[in-house]
């Protein structure tokens, strides 16, 4: 699933000051969304991998991207059929995230195992996951080998979300459904808000409930 944390300080050089140490390169880009990407093939059960490498990368059209080892049995499953769908992560997920990072679809059926429901996708073949807050359908446009892992760039084919989340104006709370990250080999619930975007700029300087 996801890289190992760094737990040792190894092969470190100088420290660049008294309160600074310099590691070799390394991937510590954290926090990052643990999603569970749902995929596979027509005509065979589905599965589901947790991926921790995940990102936006184009909002028009809007766009994202996976990285996966060429070794895991998902990774066959995307880019055969060239879909999948990103599921989101709550509080009430990071079971089933873990569980679905560390044992493999060649061996478990991580639906009926997990008691997840499939969502079916309008889409794309591969369904959602039910419980998820938000699943995000989406068609590869270009895999990418960059080394260990592949890059699988896709378009966002349509998003389904929760209608438990909306408020009575009809918006759609997200960060009310208990968000999950990941961060250094463990999982973190989203919790205090620090401010709302442009806060830092607006006259009053404070943040829009």
């Amino acid at each position: 699933m996801k890289e190992k944390p760094i737990r040792k300080k190894q092969n470190k050089t100088q420290p660049v000051s008294a309160q600074r140490e310099m590691w070799k390169p390394g991937n510590m880009l954290y926090p990052v969304p643990a999603v569970m990407v749902s995929c596979g093939r027509q005509g065979e059960k589905p599965n589901i991998i947790t991926v921790a490498w995940a990102g936006t990368v184009c909002s028009d059209p809007p766009m994202l991207s996976i990285s996966i080892r060429k070794e895991r049995y998902s990774y066959g499953l995307i880019q055969d059929s060239g879909e999948f769908v990103v599921n989101l992560v709550n509080r009430k997920l990071v079971f089933a995230a873990d569980f679905c990072g560390v044992k493999s679809g060649r061996d478990v059926d991580k639906f009926a195992e997990l008691k997840l429901e499939p969502l079916p996708s309008c889409h794309v073949g591969p369904p959602g996951i039910a419980q998820s807050p938000v699943c995000l359908e989406c068609r590869v446009v270009q895999q990418i080998p960059l080394g260990s892992h592949d890059l699988f760039l896709a378009e966002i084919a349509g998003v389904s979300a929760d209608s438990r989340y909306m408020d009575k104006n009809g918006r759609f709370c997200l960060n009310r459904c208990g968000l999950a990250a990941y961060s250094h080999g463990e999982y973190f619930a989203l919790g205090e808000r620090l401010g709302s975007f442009g806060y830092s700029v607006r006259k009053d300087g404070k943040t829009k409930k």
